[in-house]
């Protein structure tokens, strides 16, 4: 993946595994933290990111036209921020990734699942405020 230096501008590549952890900047060696915002990827970065993450990964799978997930999407940036460097946080378009819905039975939206290890641990559907995502993150 690539990540934007916040400090300089430049663009370093960061493997998918080290997404939550902190680095530095290529160019200007400035602390790069750790991703703390939702990351929109595509079916080949999904599983890699799922697959590859050394914390849990929150997925949130989402539409352009769902009322619900437009009200959704602030909380879940929120829970991007505050669960920076202890969780990912991605966001899958149904609309554009359709198998991956359909792998994972998304039957409604917004629909929540949490990766750890590379194995779904736990699904919910519906609205989610910032609390209830984190608690679904922490809980055991």
């Amino acid at each position: 993946m690539i990540r934007i230096c916040p400090h300089c501008g430049a663009k370093n590549r960061v493997p998918e595994r080290h997404l939550a952890d902190r680095g530095q900047c290529g160019a200007c060696r400035q602390p790069l933290p750790a991703l703390a915002e939702p990351l929109e990827v595509d079916d080949a970065q999904f599983r890699t990111v799922v697959e590859s993450a050394r914390v849990p990964v929150l997925v949130d799978f989402w539409a352009p036209w769902c009322g619900p997930c437009m009200m959704a999407a602030p909380e879940v940036a929120k829970a991007a921020a505050a669960l920076a460097g202890r969780a990912l946080v991605v966001k899958v378009n149904t609309e554009q990734q359709p198998e991956l819905a359909a792998q994972y039975r998304v039957r409604s939206i917004p629909n929540f699942a949490l990766f750890r290890a590379g194995q779904l641990v736990r699904q919910q559907a519906g609205l989610l405020n910032l609390q209830q995502l984190e608690q679904m993150v922490v809980a055991p």
